[in-house]
């Protein structure tokens, strides 16, 4: 397990049949760092293994493992171009799962989103998913299955479950389909010798499915006036039962034989219910329930009566319980957005310690991330608990030292040099939330500052003003523009914009002085606060925007006086400002002259109303002329003089989705960057028109790429960082 060639080049479903006996400090923190990605690298080439495998290496703070991986041969592939320097592991430890199983020998079986890969997941009738929500497991006919809930943008919304197959990745029959609206949990249980499975949804039913024929059984369960977000299973005189939680803020018990409700609902909650688990507790089946009041509560299920006073100590709403034997006492362990997770002894009915690092006797187990649904089983003979959507597993002690940073999925990157030292901004979160700017040390991986909260909407860039470097940030719920030091994060200055739209961000230098460029479009003078120009064109807000200085042969505005073939005039040079809009006037890219403010060419126009925009721009030279490639719903090239579509065919693979561009210069040549949301990075010679090398594999989207002023390439995945060399 310990030997790089063989997790590069050996079969994936033999390195996976030995994860679970690793024994060792060493042989842990390498299965950890297979399991991380093995969701893109179980199907791909050794080559793209071996990347992956030193990326997460790097992720679980291993340099030394990182290189051993990188070096080893892969069939006979040739020696990757690029190395990751180090990069941060702020979603390490999660196995992202929302339930578990123990099987009658008490191992441990479950499921994580990382068995699946996109690519089986979007053969559902062309359903593409964003993400795995949901799991449970249940054993059938010998087979471990797994039931997923999928979410996604197009119109099916999260409403079926599909059934797979844990050893081979693979669906089982047709998706269960039925409900009308999300689906927000599962569970599984055994009637009358038959696997089923539960499931919750937003519209507001209860549904219950035989797992060997995949046909519904019986009527849904109707009676909650709310979401029915949460399920668990548990035997109660004898019979199965589904316990089910509402936004009604009411629990409720099914009979699985007929189908019908159990007694009265259970009431107490003062909010929606979130979460349910189920645990014998000194030989009384009992529920236990998280809710959006942040409590949480025991239900005695033989009774239908609450079990002592309600648990209290988290700070916001309670998202995931999952329980668990720990010194032959039965726990419940809770999740919740306050960004803890906390133990609780059920028979006692209070709050307890447990061994792992960073437990705060007051706030519990910080994790990072907002737990979203909790598992727990035993590993290695130890109870284990798993935080959804981006906290860690607390197992007793952390697997390697992966360096904690972002918190949501990086936005925007900029970086500069400052006292010898390269330093990269990085801002990360959608616009619905507040963002976190952050700077970091490219060199040592350490973090300078941060986070600073700049409201959301935040975009970064770097500039000297008065003689320091500086980072500028652009809020897009405020439009304001603060100026910070980049090596303390203090803030310096701010100024507001005129507040109409447009969070993209650019600096320049103009005569002299350090300007900023936002997204209306607008140039400011970064000393003064003061507006320079507005753009003029578009009229909507940008999403993108870069900057580059060129001439007027570049641009193909002026050719010159002719002697002997050559150019006698010397060209001006013009620095340029390239916009991707957002708006009315969606899928369009402009151009202007920064010093006068005056449009350049004529707006490349392919297809007004793209739901996304142009969400990235860079400006390059092809075949002697300005050009902008610009990324998005669409991605292409267009002549910046004359607006045209440029070499359709030839860059980004089409269809994509490129999320972020960049442009620097490798060996002589000029060299395009493209992050794409498939989880790929991928290098153009512009000249040549053809990709340089392999694509670079990620196991999240990629939305940022920047290169930094020594060439190494920063990239954000998610709301991970990497740092990456030329080797």
């Amino acid at each position: 397990m310990t030997d790089p060639g063989w997790l590069v080049n050996a079969d994936p479903a033999q390195v996976w049949a030995g994860l679970d006996c690793a024994v060792g400090a060493e042989e842990v923190l390498v299965a950890a760092v297979y399991r991380a990605s093995m969701r893109v690298h179980k199907y791909a080439a050794p080559g793209v293994r071996r990347q992956l495998l030193a990326l997460d290496a790097a992720r679980y703070g291993a340099p030394e493992l990182a290189a051993e991986l990188a070096a080893a041969e892969a069939g006979d592939e040739p020696d990757a171009d690029w190395r990751v320097e180090w990069a941060s592991g702020s979603l390490l430890g999660s196995a992202h799962t929302n339930a578990s199983t123990l099987s009658a020998d008490k191992r441990a079986t479950w499921a994580t989103s990382s068995l699946f890969r996109p690519e089986d997941i979007s053969v559902l009738g062309g359903y593409y998913p964003d993400e795995v929500a949901v799991v449970a497991t249940a054993a059938v006919g010998g087979r471990t299955l797994a039931l997923v809930t999928l979410t996604g943008s197009n119109s099916l919304r999260g409403k079926l479950v599909q059934v797979w197959d844990v050893a081979t990745g693979r669906p089982v029959g047709e998706p269960l389909t039925g409900h009308t609206d999300t689906v927000r949990a599962v569970a599984t249980a055994m009637v009358d010798g038959r696997p089923v499975a539960i499931t919750g949804s937003d519209d507001k039913t209860v549904r219950m499915w035989d797992l060997t024929t995949g046909r519904p059984v019986g009527e849904p369960l109707t009676g909650h006036t709310g979401w029915a977000s949460a399920v668990a299973t548990a035997t109660v005189d004898g019979r199965p039962v589904a316990i089910t939680g509402s936004w009604d803020e009411t629990v409720r018990m099914w009979d699985l034989t007929t189908g019908r409700p159990v007694g009265e609902p259970l009431t107490g909650h003062t909010g929606g219910v979130l979460a349910v688990a189920t645990a014998t507790v000194d030989g009384r089946p009992v529920a236990i329930t998280g809710g959006h009041d942040k409590t949480v509560r025991v239900w005695d299920l033989t009774t239908g009566q609450p079990v002592g006073e309600a648990l209290t100590g988290h700070t916001s709403q309670v998202r995931g319980v999952a329980t668990a034997m720990v010194d032959d006492h039965t726990v419940a362990v809770t999740g919740s957005w306050d960004r803890t997770v906390r133990v609780w002894d059920l028979a006692g009915g209070r709050q307890i310690g447990v061994p792992p690092a960073r437990y705060d006797e007051k706030l519990g187990m910080v994790v990072d991330g907002r737990p979203e649904a909790l598992g727990a089983m035993v590993v290695n003979g130890r109870p284990v608990t798993f935080p959804g959507s981006g906290g860690e597993a607390l197992i007793g002690e952390h697997v390697g030292k992966p360096v904690a940073g972002h918190t949501e999925p990086v936005r925007a990157i900029a970086t500069a040099e400052l006292d010898g030292r390269l330093i990269a901004v990085i801002s990360d979160g959608p616009e619905s939330v507040g963002e976190n700017v952050r700077a970091w040390d490219l060199n040592t991986g350490r973090q300078l500052w941060g986070p600073v909260t700049d409201r959301r909407g935040a975009s970064v860039a770097t500039a000297v003003l008065d003689g320091r470097p500086v980072a500028v940030i652009l809020s897009g719920s405020d439009e304001v523009v603060r100026v910070r030091d980049l090596a303390t994060g203090e803030q310096l200055r701010k100024f507001p914009t005129n507040g109409r739209g447009g969070q993209a961000l650019a600096t320049a230098v103009l005569d002299g002085r350090p300007v900023v460029v936002t997204g209306w479009p607008e140039v400011w003078d970064l000393t003064t606060g003061e507006q320079i120009h507005e753009l003029k064109g578009p009229g909507d807000a940008v999403l993108s925007l870069a900057v580059e200085a060129l001439d007027d042969r570049h641009l193909g505005a002026a050719t010159g006086a002719i002697d002997d073939g050559e150019a006698v005039t010397e060209a001006k040079k013009r620095t340029v400002v390239v916009a991707g809009v957002f708006g009315d006037a969606c899928g369009s890219v402009w151009a202007w002259d920064l010093a006068t403010g005056e449009q350049v060419g004529e707006p490349f126009e392919e297809a007004p109303g793209w739901p996304e925009g142009v969400s990235t721009v860079a400006v390059v030279v092809v075949d002697g002329r300005a050009a902008a490639a610009y990324g998005g719903a669409l991605e292409g090239m267009c002549s910046l003089t004359t607006g045209e579509e440029l070499d359709e065919e030839d860059y980004f693979g089409r269809g994509e989705a490129v999320k972020a561009l960049t442009t620097t210069v490798i060996n002589g040549r000029s060299v395009l960057i493209s992050g794409s949301k498939n989880g790929t990075v991928r290098m153009w010679d512009v000249a040549k028109r053809e990709q340089i090398g392999r694509p670079l594999a990620f196991p999240m989207p990629v939305s940022a790429v920047e290169v930094a002023p020594d060439g190494r390439l920063v990239v954000g995945f998610g709301p991970e960082i990497a740092v990456l060399a030329r080797h």
